[in-house]
């Protein structure tokens, strides 16, 4: 007979260090059915995610600091983080509507990247137990890094039964914005890969120079872009691959990233159109960075980012774990 899943713990807080400012920073801790996740009120990061791999060892698969001081002196790879307000590019750092320009703060050479300077990521958010998790909000006011808009935003970490992490955004505006928001966890699953994945998208949207579309969707097929059927993945990505479900209400599962070493499995669904795969040098992990499309402010092609006042924007996206024998 199969043991009965685990009854969840309660998140709870632990203090995590102070910013130079004196303000504190906890730590919430989730636990439920052998998964273990940490997520930081500071740029709402999640420090560090647990998960048994096929002989039973639980051990850590997301890339994470052990200490506060680590992540203000190391920001740039944005590690487990919230991003926002615009997560991506776009480009020139500016991008007009309803007549208006606005113009981001330039973060990436001539280009806006993932909310600016001091973007989501840096910021640190209110945060309240719900239901097996934390839901962290923060009030991001009007020309926060050169956005419209005065933006309540929040993001309920929660997991479900099995231990699968949920992440649900939502956020509402007082004048008309853009918003794409995301999570940036690295994901190292034991063994140091190579890693399979695979992700049920026909298309990339094609990109020219620094990494901004040219508004083509490529098919992948016949292409080192085609992950339709599981397949090694090497290093060199950075790409945002067109989920073939497009946008949808609810969470649908689109990929998996495997490691046939550990046996690991993280499967992914969500609600968004885009899945940005990201294999960085320097370190093992692979970022499967859920969202709207590169530059889709200036893109009308592209599934639209606009929020405005009486609108709710409203995302989710869930990350579940597993085994695979060898």
């Amino acid at each position: 007979m199969n043991a009965e899943p685990s009854p969840p713990s309660p998140a709870r807080p632990e203090p995590f260090g102070t910013l130079p400012d004196g303000t504190p920073v906890h730590r919430w801790v989730l636990e439920r059915d052998g998964v273990v996740v940490r997520v930081l009120t500071y740029g709402g990061i999640v420090q560090s995610v647990e998960t048994p791999d096929r002989d039973g060892r639980t051990a850590g698969v997301a890339v994470g600091f052990g200490r506060l001081a680590e992540y203000l002196e190391c920001p740039g790879p944005y590690l487990g983080a919230l991003v926002g307000r615009y997560a991506n590019r776009i480009a020139g750092g500016a991008f007009t509507l309803d007549g208006r320009t606005y113009a981001p703060v330039r973060n990436a050479g001539p280009h806006s990247l993932h909310g600016g300077e001091r973007g989501f990521d840096k910021r640190v958010w209110d945060a309240r137990p719900v239901a097996h998790g934390v839901r962290l909000s923060r009030v991001s006011p009007d020309g926060e890094e050169g956005f419209p808009g005065r933006v309540e935003v929040s993001a309920a970490y929660t997991l479900q039964k099995g231990g699968a992490l949920r992440i649900a955004y939502r956020a509402v505006t007082d004048a008309p914005t853009v918003v794409n928001l995301t999570n940036h966890t690295y994901w190292s699953l034991g063994s140091g890969g190579p890693y399979e994945l695979r992700l049920a998208a026909g298309a990339v949207t094609a990109a020219g120079r620094d990494g901004i579309p040219t508004g083509e969707r490529r098919a992948v097929a016949g292409s080192r872009f085609d992950f339709r059927a599981a397949r090694v993945l090497g290093g060199g990505y950075d790409h945002n691959f067109v989920l073939d479900k497009g946008v949808t209400d609810e969470a649908e599962v689109v990929g998996e990233l495997y490691d046939p070493g550990s046996g690991r499995v993280v499967s992914v669904a969500t609600t968004e159109p885009g899945v940005q795969v990201y294999t960085p040098d320097g370190f093992d992990g692979v970022a499967l960075e859920t969202q709207h499309f590169p530059d889709s402010p200036n893109r009308p092609e592209f599934p639209p980012v606009v929020l405005r006042p009486g609108e709710v924007f409203e995302s989710a996206t869930v990350y579940g774990f597993g085994v695979r024998g060898a």
